[in-house]
């Protein structure tokens, strides 16, 4: 058969299996079992097992369940919630300071925590009653803290970073490092637009409150944990002393310090902590499996390496084409989960990337900046259903879908910035050790 037909019918048939409400997990795996026994031959299947084994014994995939249990931490201890009201004290002199301070402290949340709805719920359940209460504009409240959330699958320790760089076996030390430049412009693109809103509508966010430096310098010491952990684990990374494996472990124990230094530390909260963190591992390494069963199956039709070919024949720009594969995933975040997408698509994209001549590293960070927009671009952005259910009473989904358009634009921006200037994503994995 076609490479072409096979791409089209198992894209397809996954379209229909996930309208129809299967599992990704599952729909992945029926996949590779149709079209491997059909196409192949049942010899297939004697693989699938020790594929599985093959791709789940990845020392780098240790990562993924210590940095969620180290997120999970974090929020027992409380330690989000005193970095947010020491942030809010110092920023408020700002024009819309509390809108700065939430995004700021979304900024600060996702350098430990590698997730963005938890980010969302986390930012979002303290800041967005706060901002409404004093008078800021609900749409506003709400769509800046689920793009802000959004930060989480970009700013290291990114699990979506994890996962592309073991498919794509790039450094994932390399892509941590990467991400902090475009983490840090999409917070800068993002107080920006709050100042300017506010300059030419002032309605929008009332004027804030004095603080006095009294109170500025005694809630100081709350953002300390945060920022420590944060510095440690980029210290670390840029400068070669240990892998993110061994850096998770070590923010892990970091974590439980923090949580016992807040005297939230106990054998419940641990307890759900661990239980939390297995059911997210469970869903992505799930998912990992069986995208590699499908992943194999293409490989060994040659659809990734004939699409490949094709593509490197066609008389057009390689920018043209990395317009398209940016269309694809834009397209694609708005019916799938981000770690569904980079487990999916990579095994096909990265060959196709490195022949075209863009560097993996780059185009991983810039496929992660595009599955910020899939958080927040319905109708399957999971930020918003997250926003929804910590907001207060009153806003509506629909609130927070308007609210987030302004910020898909600056995402866009953000998007295009990282295209035209990629050493916005290398210059900082250049000057590692």
């Amino acid at each position: 058969m076609d490479w072409g037909l096979i791409l089209l019918f198992s894209s397809l048939m996954l379209l229909v299996l996930m309208m129809l409400g299967v599992p990704i997990a599952y729909s992945l795996g029926f996949l590779a079992l149709i079209l491997g026994t059909i196409l192949v031959g049942d010899r297939i299947l004697f693989l699938f097992g020790s594929l599985a084994f093959g791709k789940v014994n990845s020392f780098g995939l240790v990562a993924v369940p210590l940095f969620i249990f180290m997120a999970e931490m974090i929020l027992v201890s409380g330690a989000a919630k005193d970095a947010f009201e020491a942030l809010d004290k110092w920023i408020s002199a700002l024009p819309a300071g509390l809108a700065i301070a939430s995004q700021v402290a979304c900024t600060l949340f996702a350098a430990v925590c590698g997730a963005s709805t938890a980010t969302t719920a986390v930012i979002g359940g303290m800041a967005v009653p706060e901002m409404i209460n004093r008078g800021y504009d609900k749409r506003l409240a709400t769509g800046s803290i689920a793009a802000g959330g959004a930060l989480g699958v970009l700013i290291p320790p990114s699990i979506l970073l994890i996962i592309y760089g073991i498919i794509a076996e790039v450094s994932i030390g390399q892509l941590f490092i990467a991400g902090i430049l475009p983490g840090i412009l999409l917070t800068v693109l993002r107080i920006a637009y709050f100042m300017g809103r506010v300059i030419i509508d002032p309605s929008s966010a009332p004027k804030e409150r004095v603080v006095s430096w009294n109170a500025r310098w005694r809630a100081l010491w709350k953002i300390l944990p945060l920022i420590f952990l944060a510095v440690f684990m980029f210290g670390a990374l840029y400068t070669g002393i240990a892998t993110p494996t061994e850096v998770a472990g070590v923010g892990c124990f970091a974590s439980l310090i923090i949580a016992a230094a807040y005297r939230r530390l106990s054998w419940a909260c641990v307890k759900e902590a661990f239980e939390r963190t297995a059911r997210t591992t469970c869903f992505i390494i799930w998912i990992l499996v069986a995208a590699s069963a499908f992943g194999y199956v293409l490989s060994f039709l040659q659809v990734p390496q004939s699409l490949v070919t094709w593509s490197s024949s066609l008389q057009v720009s390689p920018y043209v084409i990395l317009i398209a594969v940016n269309l694809l995933l834009f397209a694609l975040g708005c019916i799938m989960d981000p770690a569904a997408i980079i487990m999916v698509t990579v095994p096909m994209l990265a060959p196709l990337m490195h022949e075209l001549g863009f560097d993996l590293v780059w185009f991983g960070v810039m496929f992660v900046v595009n599955m910020e927009l899939a958080e927040i671009t319905p109708p399957l952005g999971l930020n918003l259903y997250v926003m929804k259910a910590v907001a207060p009473p009153g806003v509506t989904l629909n609130d927070i879908i308007i609210g987030s358009v302004p910020f898909m634009i600056l995402d866009i921006l953000g998007l295009a910035l990282v295209i035209i200037f990629p050493w916005l994503v290398l210059w900082l994995p250049s000057t590692m050790m």
